[in-house]
């Protein structure tokens, strides 16, 4: 019986839950979720013979380290920040980790003593990052395998609602964790176009947002995501005059979000008392010019006008009640989150897609080449979301490669290489996780 613990059984948890669960008796494996909320957990394991749920404070050293000890493999859903402590358990127990997180510094630190103990440390191994890392890789090697130069590579991907559940101003209802979407873009973007290094501030990124064209949906806006040229190198693409890993969301949500980061309602350093705050006071706190009824002053200060899709937004989230907000000290962001989280939350019919779009221009035998790879993923409902399904299962299909014995790879790594990619990606068309390519 080979052991797995599962690290946070949140939203992005459901479909890995279930695929650890499906294969456990045919791979004899056992699996343990260790989560903070043990009856979040019972509702994704159920009954299952093959599960251990386990309430845990991820805080606690003792109970952390005791856990991994005893498993074979760990997978962390956590929090973003919360990963280094499961890492550098990891590292001590000399047990493998995969996640869908970025590599950040802190466990770049780690990385010679990970290569030293000859573990392996598969961050990015989700959908953004992770299924786009892949499919890209497969593409720009097959061009490369057959003479091509690619000469621009563009990369996009959105976590959307579905045009079906599409009902509210913002053409947006939360499928993943509500702090990210709120701090999304807060350390601007860096890429490069034409051969130029392009650096946007956070305030810049729903400015300057642009379109590309999906077919069977129509257009979508795009902000770019992070720093894009670290990944130049991980692609081997570093001679490259564009490379740019963008966001997708639809149109009205980026006109919608540059009015809330130049209200100042990201900001996510000053910590506010709420207990007498409204939420129009909040909302207006940055403006100077009071002449008018609020939403005069606030469609002033955004230059639209009263009757405009901006104003009506903000009144969906909210922004324009007298109700008093009443959470305590809180910074902005904090306030955003909360009322993100219930005012554009999915109900339970609700489905949500998952967009995700490469487009590559080459040069073989000197004709030009743009090659447009794209997938569609819908979701069942809000708990079977297509999120959760692109997020968890490169996870799990990581997971079998690893207990199987079919990955040698160590050290700490993303999932570019074939050895990688190909068996994750031909398992995933097997869940209608899919592309669809396209020449000019």
């Amino acid at each position: 019986m080979k052991n797995i613990l599962l690290f946070g059984a949140g939203k992005s948890a459901t479909s890995l839950i279930e695929y650890l669960l499906t294969n456990a008796p045919r791979q004899k494996w056992h699996l343990t979720v260790a989560d903070h909320d043990l009856s979040l957990i019972k509702s994704k394991t159920g009954k299952s013979y093959y599960a251990t749920p386990t309430a845990l404070d991820i805080k606690d050293h003792a109970a952390r380290l005791q856990l991994i000890r005893e498993t074979d493999l760990v997978i962390s859903l956590l929090p973003a920040q919360l990963h280094i402590l499961v890492a550098k358990d990891c590292l001590e127990a000399k047990k493998n980790l995969l996640t869908a997180s970025y590599i950040d510094p802190e466990v770049r630190k780690l990385q010679a003593d990970i290569e030293k103990a000859g573990l392996l440390f598969m961050y990015e191994m989700g959908l953004d990052p992770g299924i786009d890392h892949m499919s890209a890789m497969k593409l720009i090697h097959s061009i490369e395998k057959k003479g091509g130069q690619i000469f621009s590579f563009k990369s996009y991907c959105g976590g959307l609602i579905s045009p079906d559940s599409n009902d509210n101003p913002w053409q947006y209802k939360v499928s993943w964790n509500a702090r990210n979407i709120v701090l999304a873009g807060s350390s601007g973007a860096t890429y490069k176009e034409k051969g130029k290094v392009k650096e946007l501030h956070h305030e810049q990124l729903f400015d300057h947002t642009k379109t590309i064209q999906v077919p069977g949906l129509g257009k979508l806006a795009f902000y770019p995501n992070r720093d894009s040229l670290g990944y130049m190198e991980a692609y081997k693409l570093e001679e490259l005059a564009t490379f740019m890993r963008a966001t997708l969301r639809f149109p009205d949500f980026c006109e919608g979000w540059n009015a809330l980061i130049k209200l100042g309602l990201t900001e996510d350093t000053t910590k506010i008392a709420t207990d007498q705050l409204t939420y129009t006071d909040w909302a207006t706190a940055r403006i100077t010019e009071q002449t008018g009824t609020p939403e005069e002053n606030i469609a002033q200060y955004l230059s639209v006008s009263t009757k405009s899709k901006v104003i009506r937004q903000l009144k969906f989230l909210g922004l324009l009640s007298t109700d008093v907000i009443n959470l305590g000290e809180q910074t902005n962001a904090d306030i955003l989150q909360f009322l993100v989280e219930n005012k554009l939350k999915m109900e339970p019919a609700d489905k949500d897609m998952i967009v995700m779009m490469h487009e590559i221009e080459f040069e073989r035998r000197n004709m030009a080449t743009r090659m447009h790879s794209y997938m569609i993923t819908q979701g069942e409902d809000n708990i079977h979301t297509a999120m959760a399904k692109t997020v968890g299962l490169p996870l799990g299909i990581m997971a079998k490669l690893i207990l199987q014995e079919k990955v040698t790879l160590t050290g700490l790594q993303i999932p570019v290489m074939p050895e990688i990619y190909n068996p994750v990606l031909k398992e995933l068309e097997e869940y209608d996780i899919r592309f669809e390519e396209s020449f000019e």
